[in-house]
């Protein structure tokens, strides 16, 4: 399926104008939509301080069964995982879903775990003495998720995946247009001053108002 899409001729002075073509246009229909959530988050991330944050908060306050609260061990380490029961018995009576691999910090009265996400910020807290629980979330809005997922932060390791996938694709879309470009050239005598200037313009801005 992929046969036709791979360079078949790459060689050093001679390659193919339709493969590196097929390369410009497959990455680019794959950074599409990326690229516009990029570029648009580069503006509200450039504008963060007046751009307004929607901000909510929700609070759950309950209180742990006692004889699941008698069966909870504190572990040996400051921070390890919550127990499945204790995950289950969240989930169930109070919708909060929190993964297996999230750790709480321990210590001999209290449990305390910390929820960071895109766009928000959450902590809960468990009394072991008496079982008195705290849930707190703060959503700060759809701005600051989309931020959020510009910046990579509290997005989880899948995330992380993606944006280093989608950063090769992005070289793979720019340098087949360069390819492109030097193909071109000749017949375009503005090609090298126009990527010149893509070059100077930063560099001198950096130069002389970047401190």
């Amino acid at each position: 399926m992929f046969a036709r899409f791979w360079p078949s001729r790459w060689y050093l002075g001679r390659w193919s104008l339709g493969t590196v073509r097929q390369w410009h246009w497959i990455s680019s229909a794959i950074c599409l939509i990326g690229m516009l959530l990029f570029a648009l988050t580069g503006v509200t991330l450039n504008h963060a301080a007046t751009i307004p944050a929607s901000i909510s908060t929700e609070e759950i306050e309950a209180e742990l069964p006692v004889p699941l609260l008698q069966a909870l061990e504190i572990p040996t380490a400051a921070q390890s995982r919550l127990p499945k029961a204790l995950r289950h018995w969240l989930d169930t009576n109070l919708s909060l879903y929190i993964p297996a691999s999230v750790r709480g910090e321990w210590s001999e009265d209290e449990l305390y775990v910390a929820l960071p996400g895109p766009g928000e910020d959450a902590w809960m807290s468990l009394d072991l003495q008496t079982g008195e629980l705290i849930y707190e979330r703060t959503s700060r809005g759809w701005i600051a998720y989309l931020n959020d997922l510009h910046k990579g932060r509290d997005t989880g390791v899948v995330w992380s995946w993606f944006i280093d996938v989608f950063a090769i694709a992005c070289a793979v879309f720019c340098l087949s247009g360069l390819l492109l470009l030097y193909r071109h050239s000749r017949q375009r005598p503005s090609t090298w001053p126009m990527v010149g200037l893509g070059l100077v313009i930063p560099l001198v801005l950096i130069i002389l108002f970047v401190h």
